[in-house]
């Protein structure tokens, strides 16, 4: 039975997943739908983490809109979710970073990874 579960879930995996981790900034594209009509949004934020693995792996985004923190929180291989494009990569020493919910303004901020961005930019 349960590799007949597997069997199932491997099926629903998406081929194409971009590669973040935790303290990441990342710009989510998102399709809604709003009666007949779909378009995508696009929601950008610092990842706070990432649970579970496989068909059911999810992620969570938090920003802060107008002065009021947002976070969403996304299947990752749902069919919903259009793309996941990297904006900056971030230094973190934690799985979850719940500490920034309590954090204002810079000291909300994670610390960029430099040497990701050097292999980016060609010399």
């Amino acid at each position: 039975m349960n590799e007949i579960i597997k069997e199932i879930e491997s099926a629903q995996l998406k081929p194409e997943i971009t590669p973040f981790s935790i303290g990441d900034t990342v710009r989510v594209h998102a399709r809604i739908k709003e009666g007949a009509r779909e378009r995508v949004q696009v929601f950008e934020g610092t990842v706070l983490k990432r649970q579970n693995g496989g068909v059911r792996e999810t992620f969570t985004v938090r920003r802060v809109s107008y002065g009021v923190g947002v976070e969403k929180t996304w299947p990752l291989h749902s069919p919903s979710v259009e793309k996941i494009e990297v904006i900056r990569r971030g230094i973190v020493r934690r799985a979850k970073l719940y500490y920034l919910r309590d954090r204002v303004g810079k000291a909300a901020k994670v610390k960029e990874d430099i040497a990701s961005i050097a292999k980016k930019q060609p010399k």
